[in-house]
């Protein structure tokens, strides 16, 4: 608890006077703030994607499902566990310790973090297709879950970008349909909500371009 009240107050300072962040529309999770919920984020900041979300969530305890790469981090990654990394395992052999450790973290009314992308794209500002496994939890849990979308802006001074952070939600499962069809179905609304909200990006700091064929 100690190492995610450190991790938290260098958060408030990281991403506040290095990333130059703000959040709009926090306000939608003031009711939520004594039960557990799911968070999705486009992913495009390396570091910015550990801290952004305790300081969204006004500090409330979350644990971010995060790539096993981010372990080796120097320095960083010993520290993550501590500060709340879920690390998908890189076996089946493990999984069911991972799903379970994602539910006791839902039910003890904390924010688990999902980044659907998987891959970090810095200072991307399209969102990229995520797959409806990603919504299997809120399912299983007939959760709420909230989405935060990452845009960028021009500054007056400096060529780094801006950060505008936009929550948006809640988003429930619906019922009334069948179990697959409720998993795509809430990974749409979350997909096309954080969609119109990446309109607000006016700044590219990096072009992102296909790669053409020769």
């Amino acid at each position: 608890m100690l190492l995610f009240g450190v991790a938290w107050l260098f958060g408030q300072i990281y991403c506040r006077f290095v990333l130059h962040a703000t959040i709009e529309n926090r306000r939608v999770l003031r009711g939520y703030r004594k039960q557990g919920y799911f968070l999705y984020g486009n992913h495009t900041q390396p570091i910015g994607d550990v801290f952004q979300p305790a300081r969204v969530t006004g500090g409330k305890r979350t644990y971010v499902v995060a790539s096993p790469a981010n372990l080796g981090i120097p320095v960083l990654g010993r520290l993550l566990p501590g500060m709340g990394a879920l690390p998908i395992p890189d076996s089946m052999h493990n999984m069911r310790r991972f799903w379970d450790a994602v539910r006791q973290r839902y039910r003890g009314n904390h924010c688990v973090v999902i980044y659907p992308e998987a891959h970090v794209w810095p200072y991307c500002t399209q969102i990229r297709p995520f797959s409806a496994t990603a919504f299997r939890f809120p399912i299983e849990e007939d959760a709420p879950c909230f989405c935060m979308t990452t845009t960028y802006q021009k500054r007056q001074w400096g060529t780094k970008p801006k950060i505008t952070v936009y929550v948006d939600g809640p988003f429930f499962p619906d019922k009334t349909v069948k179990r697959k069809q409720r998993q795509q179905k809430l990974c749409d609304a979350v997909f096309d909500c954080m969609q119109q909200r990446s309109k607000s990006s006016t700044y590219a700091y990096i072009r992102y371009e296909k790669e053409t064929k020769e």
